[in-house]
């Protein structure tokens, strides 16, 4: 199976070189890696342009866009310039972030899983942060859930999904969609990529309020919304981010901000969302 990767990158002259590295090494090779300089002022294009010498399947689109760092939108805009610049001849379309490390193994054994199943449509692995000197698992989510820094689409799947759409809570609606098309969204606990950068690191002030928006646009409604940013803002040890996720919610709401799913999916989401939380009580 051939996957093609695409890499939006931000100012990551630090990490870009060790992502690639660890792609050149892989078991088997991507067949193409886009790697999308995002307004980037430092020399990310310079070495991705070094990668590319040795290993020509190596490619950089450059582009320019604002230069705040905000969840969800700037880097699918960034994705979708490089998807534009790929041909249809992949099985697997893959999105990572430039500031991960992947052991050589990694894509060999997800396309392992995508040929084990024909009805698998996203597989990943996890990612691991360093704590004082130790990789551990950057508990953020689920276990079944693949993170946004490292997602894996069967073509069909992703083509059915609609792509990855320029919003906070993409990397949930398209799980949610998989789930929606009955599709299979498989995790592998094996495989342990090492993530450099600890997510929403970047992120601004007005970032706080997003992740209560993606709430109210992936369909949630209130209630499903308030247990969501109760149990999320104790996985990040913030309490107090409870109130600007249920702020951002009813801003949302208020403002009449369209869904990113329709009235059939957002009512599946919610039904599905319920038999979740359901699960894990009883």
């Amino acid at each position: 199976m051939n996957y093609y990767i695409v890499i939006p990158a931000h100012n990551e002259q630090e990490l870009i070189g060790l992502t690639l590295q660890s792609l050149i090494s892989q078991t088997v090779l991507p067949k193409k890696v886009v790697v999308v300089n995002d307004n980037s002022t430092d020399k990310t294009e310079e070495i991705v342009l070094e990668f590319s010498k040795e290993n020509p399947f190596i490619s950089v689109v450059n582009k320019t866009s604002d230069a705040i760092h905000m969840p969800g939108s700037k880097v699918i805009q960034a994705f979708q310039k490089g998807f534009e610049t790929l041909d249809s001849d992949y099985d697997i379309i893959v999105k990572i972030d430039g500031d991960l490390i992947f052991p050589p193994n990694y894509f060999e054994t997800v396309i392992t899983h995508f040929q084990s199943d024909a009805r698998i449509g996203m597989a990943g692995g996890f990612c691991y942060i360093e704590k004082n000197g130790d990789w551990v698992l950057e508990n953020l989510t689920d276990k079944d859930h693949i993170r946004g820094a490292l997602k894996a689409y069967r073509k069909e799947t992703f083509q059915q999904i609609g792509g990855l759409k320029p919003a906070m809570g993409w990397d949930t609606v398209d799980e949610l969609l998989c789930k929606f098309y009955n599709w299979k969204v498989v995790t592998d606990a094996s495989l342990h990529v090492k993530h450099l950068k600890p997510t929403g690191a970047n992120y601004n002030k007005t970032a706080r309020y997003k992740q209560g928006e993606a709430f109210f646009t992936l369909g949630y409604g209130f209630w499903i919304t308030a247990i969501a940013s109760a149990k999320l803002s104790m996985m990040k040890k913030k309490p107090l981010l409870f109130f600007d996720y249920i702020k951002g919610y009813w801003k949302a709401k208020t403002a009449k901000t369209p869904l990113l799913v329709t009235p059939e999916q957002a009512k599946f989401i919610r039904n599905y969302r319920l038999q979740k939380m359901k699960e894990k009580l009883f």
